[in-house]
Formats: structure tokens, sequence, C-alpha cells
């Protein structure tokens, strides 16, 4: 391999063939070269009077789309991908149909979700139909199904009682970013586009059931405070080398402490933190859990009281903390109220997901 004259754009590779070079990267410039060819194939068909609207709409795409692209490691490349070209086209035929400027940004992050589950097949599958109906779905229908994704989807990590109602108070004031959909117009709208699945003989679990269960961390009784549980799980710990402020004050009852999860599955994700001496300067490094840490931590919850009294007072107390939070009294006035049980498919839920990528940037990407 030789220096030639020749050069390939940023993160390409070159590979020298006796006088040939063959470019097997994409940088920004060759992106939107393909995008502009996809395009070409579009253009004859529409009329004269219809192409510059629909020229306008793809280039607002094509100005939403590369930015986001280019942030993503490699996602650049995906342009040179036979399959990724045909969603291109598929996404630029409903740009040219939608005026609604939202659209462009969630074609956009379609599209990085589509590079990103390149391999999976399942995925890919749900992306692509969720391309067909972007400018099909309705506004509030569309809110009401990233609402309802993110009610399933997004939880607050936090142990802090106070701090994770606050995280979903601030994610859903990011998402209810209009009216939402009341009746079931919207609900009949999103299953005839098979963004969901309606069962007319079940119905959702209310905001005061479901957040308690998925956030029972938050609401489990925990250990009465000198008692001989209590006793046994400060043993626990210790004998462990865990941390005893793993255990902290139950902010619904003051005579018992709990474990700061949010939920009992937490407990795997637990990160310890070790000082470390580090050029001269103690410093923080962050340390799993080893599996007998794990199975330790686990068997302290399991000292937890089981007063059915005392824990519904705490659902009853998280509750009142829960209404003093606009976007969540919001949400559950609208969600206690839809009417049927719904099932999110798999393009409606990378659609919503999406979207609420849209309103907030800072959210962990589809699994």
């Amino acid at each position: 391999m030789s220096r030639q004259s020749q050069k390939g754009g940023d993160n390409s590779t070159n590979i020298q063939a006796e006088n040939m070079v063959m470019q097997l990267g994409i940088d920004e410039k060759r992106a939107r070269e393909v995008f502009q060819e996809m395009n070409l194939q579009l253009r004859k068909e529409y009329t004269q009077e219809a192409l510059e609207i629909a020229n306008s709409r793809v280039s607002e795409f094509e100005n939403s789309l590369m930015p986001k692209m280019e942030q993503v490691d490699g996602a650049l490349e995906a342009f040179a991908d036979p399959s990724f070209q045909l969603l291109v086209i598929e996404a630029q035929k409903t740009a040219a149909s939608t005026e609604r400027t939202a659209d462009y940004d969630l074609l956009s992050e379609l599209l990085v979700h589509r590079f990103q589950k390149g391999e999976n097949r399942i995925a890919r599958a749900g992306i692509s139909l969720a391309v067909g109906i972007v400018d099909k779905v309705a506004d509030d229908a569309l809110l009401g199904l990233t609402v309802a994704h993110a009610v399933n989807s997004f939880f607050p990590v936090t142990g802090n009682i106070t701090q994770g109602l606050d995280v979903l108070n601030d994610l859903f004031g990011k998402i209810l970013y209009g009216e939402l959909p009341v009746g079931q117009e919207w609900l009949d709208h999103l299953d005839i586009l098979s963004a969901v699945r309606l069962n007319s003989f079940g119905s959702l679990k209310k905001i005061q059931q479901y957040y308690p269960e998925i956030l029972s961390g938050y609401t489990d009784v925990g250990i009465e405070k000198n008692s001989d549980s209590y006793t046994k799980a400060i043993e626990i710990l210790n004998s462990n080398q865990l941390p005893l402020d793993l255990l902290t004050d139950h902010s619904f009852n003051a005579g018992f402490q709990r474990l700061i999860v949010s939920n009992r599955r937490q407990i795997e994700s637990i990160t310890l933190h070790q000082r470390v001496l580090h050029e001269g300067q103690l410093v923080l490094v962050p340390v799993e859990l080893t599996k007998e840490q794990i199975k330790a931590i686990n068997s302290v919850y399991d000292l937890y009281s089981q007063d059915g009294t005392l824990k519904q007072k705490n659902i009853e107390s998280f509750m009142a903390e829960w209404d003093k939070r606009q976007s969540l009294m919001v949400l559950k006035e609208w969600w206690d109220n839809i009417p049927t049980l719904l099932t999110i498919t798999s393009a409606g839920k990378v659609l919503a997901h999406s979207n609420a990528q849209r309103c907030d940037n800072k959210l962990p990407p589809l699994n």
C-alpha cells in the first residue's frame, strides 16, 4: 500500500489496487449525495405543481437527519447499505407527504434507530412500518401513544423517593407537549394504523395501582429500626463488606429503614465506590457488586416487614406526593380514564419512542 494523491472523505478507508481506489467509508458530504440520489427516484412521481413543495419538505427532513446521523458513531456508513437506502426512500415519501414539521425530526429519529438496530430483523420490521405511518397518525393520537409508551417504559433508577418522583414529573413535563386525547376515537385510529391492539375485555391498571407496584422499593414497608430483623440486616451488610448507607430512613414511615432502590430488580445495578490513590490524589472508582453481595442485599430485602396495613399507608403517602406534582397529576387523570386495554405494537413502540426522544434527547435508546 502506498501513498497516492486520491483522498477519501473523513472517516473513509481507501484500499489501493494498482491504480484503482475503492472508497469504503462515507462522510457527511457523500451521505447527502446518496440522500439526493434516492430523492431523484421520487421526483418523477410528482407533478410540477407538487414538486416544489415536496422538495422543500424533503430538504427539511435532510437537514434534520444528517446532524443526528453524524452524532452517532458509524451511522453515516448506513447510507452504503441497500436496505437502509430503500428505507430512506420511504422516509422521503413520508416527509414529502406531511406538512407537520415535527415529523421530519420524528423520521430522523426512526432512521437513527434503524442504524442502531440494523442486525435485528424484528426491530427493522417495526421501524419500516413506523416510517410508513408517521404522516398518517393524528397529532393527539401520537401524543397519547407516546405518553402510554413512556408509562410502560421509563422509570427512575434513583432510590431516593423525592428525586424519583421529580424525575418522572420532569419527563412527563417534556412529553406532555399538547392536549391529551380522550374518548375512543384516538384509540381506534391507532388500532387502524396497527400502532396498538385494543382489547375491550380488559382495562389498564390505574396509576395508584401501577406505579406503587413498579416502584415497589418506594412503597414496601422496609425494616423496623432496633428490631431483630434490623440487627440481622446490619450483620449481613457488615459481613459482606457492604456500606450501611445502603439502608436509609423510610420517607413514609420514620420508624423504618429501606434499601435505597426504586425496586428490587435495581439491586443488581447497584454500583459501589471505592477510594483509590491516583497521581497523588484520592479518587472515587466505581466497583460492581459481586454475586455474593447481590445475594446478601436480596437477603436484606427478605427481612422487610409484610404488614399490609403499613404498606397501604405507604401507598397513600406515595400518591399524596404524586399529586403534588403538576405533570404527574395530569398523567393520572388522563391515564385513569382510558376506556379500554391497549397493547402497543412493535411499530407503535418505535414510533412512540422516537417521538419521546424528540422531546427529550437524554432518554435511553429503545431496547
